[in-house]
């Protein structure tokens, strides 16, 4: 029985000293791999979020207390989608029917905006919704290929329908998604058209925050883009959060308009928005 017991053993313990070399080196690899990934890191996001917002003294642009009737300084992508204005602020309802794309919306600034900008808003999430994100888009311009002008006011009639696909594969821009639904994640794009989706798009890190953007929240949100550099902080009454996205390879994004994007279902209400440019 021992003989038994002990050749069990021997043919066990080749196996086993095979498979630890194999594992330490999958090990290595993938610790190789991920090392230069930007990771988020609470003290160095805050540090470069203020150093960007200290490095300019930064003139107001565009300003709305959202509180007066929308169509004189926005236009919408959409026609399910609505738009109303209170003593609040400005509240922004996708349509309640979730995998329709003709229930997205995007409300787009008039304005364009040129070079390095500061975005700020107050921010109350209204709906309960599980699923879907609401999206910051930070100086959209066409493609410049077929229909799809650098000036998108040229190609609305293309976005009554506002299916993602006629944003990310049409346009330049970047592009903050937050208030999530079930995965409470904070992530940058910058959208590369007419080529592949939204593959290759992502600004690393992502920001997994499942605290923030509680409904009926206020949130103050702010935005800098600087160069190659996405910097958020995101305050609401118990907490402040700080990201840095960074765009270390695709082309810049010089200009462009801002929009305000609900995917079905998603509603909220804006006030006291904002935008700055270093004078």
């Amino acid at each position: 029985m021992l003989n038994r017991q002990a050749h069990k053993t021997s043919m066990l313990a080749p196996k086993l000293t095979c498979s630890f070399p194999a594992f330490v080196a999958c090990f290595l690899l993938a610790t190789y791999v991920t090392a230069d990934e930007p990771m988020p890191n609470p003290a160095a996001d805050k540090a470069a979020f203020e150093k960007a917002a200290a490095g300019a003294a930064w003139a107001e642009k565009f300003s709305d207390g959202c509180t007066e009737a929308w169509k004189g300084k926005w236009f919408l992508d959409g026609e399910v989608g609505t738009v109303t204005n209170s003593p609040e602020g400005m509240t922004l309802t996708a349509g309640p029917e979730f995998r329709n794309d003709a229930h997205h919306m995007v409300l787009w600034t008039k304005d364009s905006f040129e070079g390095d900008l500061k975005i700020e808003y107050e921010y109350i999430r209204l709906d309960e919704a599980p699923n879907c994100v609401t999206i910051l888009y930070i100086q959209a311009t066409g493609s410049g290929k077929g229909p799809y002008a650098k000036d998108i006011t040229k190609w609305s009639g293309l976005r009554k329908t506002p299916a993602m696909r006629m944003y990310y594969d049409h346009m330049h821009s970047y592009h903050i998604s937050y208030a999530v639904g079930d995965k409470k994640y904070i992530r940058g794009r910058r959208y590369i058209p007419e080529k592949q989706g939204l593959k290759g798009t992502e600004l690393k890190p992502d920001y997994f925050k499942p605290e923030l953007f509680a409904t009926g929240v206020k949130h103050h949100i702010t935005v800098i883009k600087k160069d190659r550099n996405l910097y958020m902080r995101v305050e609401n009454p118990d907490q402040v959060v700080y990201c840095h996205m960074t765009n270390p390879d695709l082309p810049v994004i010089t200009a462009g308009r801002i929009g305000l994007r609900h995917m079905f279902t998603r509603s909220a209400r804006y006030a006291n928005l904002r935008v700055s440019v270093p004078q």
